[in-house]
């Protein structure tokens, strides 16, 4: 990690729990702006909770998240995706019964000027509702600025459609549920993408995928790299987090046992035990 560089997110001694469960234990780490961090580790080992408390879906019972160093956990998760979380899930989450063009186009309400006007408003006591009803004068009169913000926006769903090439710029008019698996998983990632998001969070975006359909989303997440996303990827196939990834991060029952560069990960001791067990690491069964 570039010590000169100031984290875009920095988790702080994290704590969940669901009844006696302790999901995350004391977490703390860093992401810098253009990096790649995998979190990886064991099923039941706390990947997700992680996202969920990041995204706001959960609340944490102690610690914090600071984004832009600005503390986020306690913020709705529109809040959070507002000032530039976006994220995929596990299980992947599209509007079955939206088109492809219109899961994407859903994804740019954060960029929405013409159509969503006096944004500041909404979050306000008492005079949230002006900005509401402002936005229903502005879909009801659609004057010249709100015509041209459409235009721009499919515009950019298609391009946002192009980055996976001909698996879904030609389905745009599909609705999503019609969709094979993989489809709806790229679905959901270019509905994130097209937030403009200055963090990305991809739960297992390959999960279910087979090696051809892994390989095409290993190059288009690599494509993403190149362009200075920065991203945090929880992935099982480590294949592909160890030539993704600047660093690696994993977690054994909610804590963090080991951090570093790939070359690192891959040969940690504590890593191996966590995955293959404490008996077949002691005696290098493979």
């Amino acid at each position: 990690m570039n010590a000169s560089q100031t984290p875009l997110l920095r988790v702080r001694a994290l704590v969940k729990s669901f009844g006696g469960i302790r999901a995350v234990d004391g977490l703390s780490f860093d992401v810098l702006p253009r990096e790649t961090v995998s979190i990886i580790g064991p099923n039941g080992s706390g990947k997700t909770t992680v996202f969920n408390l990041i995204s706001g879906l959960l609340r944490p019972d102690a610690g914090e998240i600071l984004f832009a160093d600005r503390r986020i956990d306690g913020l709705s998760p529109d809040r959070i995706a507002e000032l530039g979380i976006a994220r995929t899930f596990q299980n992947g989450r599209v509007f079955g019964n939206m088109t492809v063009r219109e899961n994407v186009l859903v994804g740019m309400h954060r960029h929405l000027r013409a159509t969503r006007p006096m944004p500041g408003l909404r979050h306000r006591p008492i005079v949230w509702w002006i900005s509401l009803l402002a936005e229903t004068v502005t879909a009801l009169a659609r004057p010249r600025a709100v015509r041209t913000e459409e235009a721009r926006l499919e515009k950019e769903m298609r391009q946002q459609l192009a980055r996976f090439g001909d698996r879904l710029l030609p389905r745009q008019d599909h609705l999503a549920y019609s969709l094979s698996y993989a489809n709806r998983r790229r679905t959901e990632i270019a509905r994130a993408l097209a937030m403009h998001p200055l963090l990305l969070l991809l739960d297992e975006p390959t999960a279910g995928m087979n090696p051809t359909e892994t390989a095409e989303v290993l190059d288009q997440l690599a494509a993403l790299r190149a362009e200075g996303f920065t991203m945090l990827l929880i992935e099982h196939k480590l294949d592909l987090v160890m030539t993704l990834s600047d660093r690696v991060i994993v977690l054994d029952y909610g804590q963090s046992i080991a951090e570093g560069p790939p070359s690192v990960i891959q040969d940690d001791e504590r890593v191996i035990e966590a995955y293959l067990g404490r008996r077949r690491a002691a005696t290098g069964i493979e």
